[in-house]
């Protein structure tokens, strides 16, 4: 009797272990799958190879993807974005931005789509400028001035990339040694630029730099944009904000004359929403020299670093895009030049003003104008510039 009883309770010990483990087991399984308690999806980053440019040298691209939908593409050669979805209201993801679907189309003829810009972005007049009495001379590759880093910008170097993630977040960290006077300029400028995707659809962009000799330095970035999807369309009827009070100038070379003047009462007046059809064929001295609008805006509020200085929106599809940055200017370009010749990745060509660009930087030609924010890096110093462009649906 007593060995029955003993029996029982050794059972009964045994059922109340594997009923203890079994529930510590169902409690582990549910906390797991309780999505509070669920570790953020992380936004993903991957590598596969873009192909190999005239002179050899191998170029990849890296797909960042994060939880919402958003897929970027860069390629290594000139740090160039070749795509970009983005959602519609219906939170139907489309490509928004210009671009081709080869390396070789890349390296012929191009209007810099998606391309990283530098030495100095935009305009310096004649190719010529001054550090300490000591003249500079660069390509006269826009007529008689020197455009976005001359004849082999930044654009058109292969740059070395690493990956960088969070549990949030994916980068891409693109390096560049610009041989001290490489297309004229002084100084080995060693330069990181970094796109960062968030799950917020946000892509923040940080460019870097450090020079050994006294040099100047303006990095952009140069995506056109089309919010509709469709790249047949044009970009006319979407909605731009700029907070500008003042835009800078140009002559009949577009090189500033080195005034600032009040958009107020004139075609260049975004500080509330305007589609860019409403004006951009007035009759304007500066809109004739421009072919459009292809000027930069003097943006509001510069002493407070990274702020909210343009905004597009597309109202057939309901796009939004947010730029922040704590630039001084933003050069908003309507894609004058585009004029049917060249190859659209959708098919056909892209037609005039299918896309556009805001492009935060400083002024154009800042190294000849004493009164613009210099553009001029020491040794010494770091060069440190942020951008983002986030965007939502409405």
């Amino acid at each position: 009797m007593n060995r029955l009883k003993k029996s029982i309770y050794a059972f009964s010990l045994m059922g109340i272990a594997l009923l203890s483990v079994q529930c510590k087991s169902d409690k582990k399984k549910n906390t797991e799958e309780t999505p509070q308690n669920k570790t953020e999806n992380m936004v993903t980053i991957s590598k596969e190879a873009y192909g190999v440019t005239s002179d050899s040298i191998a170029v990849d691209k890296y797909i960042m993807k994060n939880e919402k939908g958003m897929e970027i593409s860069v390629i290594t050669y000139g740090g160039i974005i070749t795509s970009w979805t983005a959602p519609d209201r219906n939170n139907d993801y489309k490509d928004i931005v210009l671009g081709y679907n080869t390396l070789e189309d890349y390296e012929k003829e191009t209007p810099f789509f998606g391309a990283l810009i530098g030495r100095y972005g935009n305009r310096i007049a004649k190719g010529k400028f001054s550090l300490d009495d000591t003249e500079y001379t660069l390509a006269t590759n826009d007529g008689a001035n020197h455009l976005h880093g001359g004849d082999k910008g930044f654009d058109k170097v292969v740059w070395n990339a690493a990956e960088a993630k969070t549990d949030s977040t994916a980068s891409l960290v693109l390096t560049y040694l610009s041989k001290d006077m490489e297309e004229g300029y002084p100084g080995n400028l060693e330069t990181k630029v970094t796109y960062t995707l968030t799950n917020d659809n946000e892509l923040q962009i940080v460019y870097e730099a450090t020079t050994d000799k006294k040099t100047i330095v303006n990095l952009t970035q140069h995506s056109y944009f089309n919010l509709t999807g469709d790249f047949s369309k044009t970009i006319l009827d979407h909605e731009i904000t700029i907070n500008a009070d003042k835009l800078v100038p140009v002559d009949a070379t577009l090189i500033p004359t080195g005034e600032l003047t009040d958009v107020a009462n004139t075609p260049f007046d975004f500080r509330e929403a305007k589609a860019i059809e409403k004006d951009i064929n007035t009759k304007d001295e500066q809109l004739e020299r421009g072919l459009g609008y292809d000027h930069c805006w003097v943006l509001n509020n510069q002493n407070e670093g990274v702020r909210l200085v343009a905004s597009a929106y597309e109202k057939e599809s309901g796009r939004q895009l947010d730029v922040f940055s704590d630039e001084p200017g933003i050069q908003l370009y309507t894609g004058n030049f585009l004029d049917g010749t060249l190859p659209s990745k959708q098919g056909g060509t892209y037609a005039h003003r299918t896309g556009f660009c805001l492009e935060t930087q400083h002024y154009p030609d800042s190294p000849n104008q004493e009164n613009f924010p210099t553009t001029v890096l020491n040794p010494g110093e770091k060069y440190i510039s942020k951008t983002s462009f986030k965007f939502s649906a409405r």
